[in-house]
C-alpha cells in the first residue's frame, strides 16, 4: 500500500453479533481491519499474501468469517499496525 493511499474505512457487518472485527478497508492489493482498539492491521500482498488478502476481502464485504479466519490462519501476519486511520 503505498504511503499515500487514503483508506476509506466501512463498518464491518459482524452478522454473527460476534466478531472483535469493527472496520475495514479494502484496496486493490490490501484489506486493513480495525478491532476494538484504534489500532488498524494493514493486511497486504507481500504480507501474508496474495491469496489470504483476497480471502480475507471476501469475508469482509460478506460481514462474516473475518475475525474468525484472522484469529485461525493469520495472527499476527499482519504487514503493518497504524495507531489509527
Amino acid at each position: 500500500m503505498p504511503s499515500n493511499t487514503t483508506m476509506t474505512q466501512v463498518r464491518y457487518g459482524n452478522l454473527s453479533g460476534e466478531s472483535g472485527v469493527t472496520h475495514f478497508a479494502i484496496g486493490t492489493d490490501f484489506v486493513a481491519v480495525q478491532f476494538e482498539t484504534p489500532t488498524v492491521y494493514v493486511y497486504d500482498y507481500d504480507r501474508p499474501g496474495r491469496i489470504t488478502v483476497e480471502q480475507m476481502k471476501s469475508f469482509a464485504l460478506a460481514g462474516r468469517g473475518l475475525g474468525t479466519y484472522i484469529s485461525r490462519h493469520v495472527r499476527e501476519a499482519y504487514a503493518r499496525a497504524l495507531d489509527s486511520w
